[in-house]
């Protein structure tokens, strides 16, 4: 079956999403940790889309959802840009400005819209932590696409 490479690479983004968030969850589980374990695991998240709408008197639980409804969001649509880079480049190239991409999002968003400490400043455990969700999602983005764009009898 052939997929156009703009929902597939939608569909590869909400993987991503979903292996990113599975990601966190188990960290947590193996930390026995309650906490956020990084900035796109916290509330700011959340609360950068109220400032960009505006939004005030919002609770955690408030910062919370708009923090999700974020995640996949864009967790889906990024996968776009993962798609538009395999169009233009080869794996494993595509792969690798698409993670590159991420971070660089990450390290820039998080301090001027969300307010954290610079990068630099941020704790070794939350480094790695972004670090590593960031990989498992790009790297879930590129093979889902991969898989969605193969023309086998065995692919989707």
């Amino acid at each position: 079956m052939h997929i156009v490479w703009p929902l597939r690479a939608v569909i590869a983004g909400a993987a991503g999403t979903a292996v990113l968030t599975l990601s966190y969850e188990a960290e947590r589980r193996l930390l026995h940790s309650t906490k956020a374990l990084d900035y796109d695991d916290s509330l700011v998240p959340g609360r950068i889309v109220a400032g960009i709408l505006h939004l005030d008197n919002l609770t955690d639980t408030d910062n919370a959802k708009l923090g999700m409804a974020l995640r996949r969001g864009y967790g889906s649509l990024f996968g776009l840009w993962h798609g538009a880079l395999r169009q233009a480049v080869p794996e494993p190239l595509a792969a690798g400005v698409f993670g590159t991409t991420l971070m660089t999002a990450t390290f820039v968003a998080f301090p001027v819209l969300g307010k954290t400490p610079p990068p630099w400043e941020w704790p070794r455990d939350v480094l790695l932590t972004a670090f590593g969700t960031h990989l498992a999602y790009a790297a879930t983005v590129a093979w889902v696409d991969d898989v969605l764009s193969a023309d086998r009898p065995d692919s989707w």
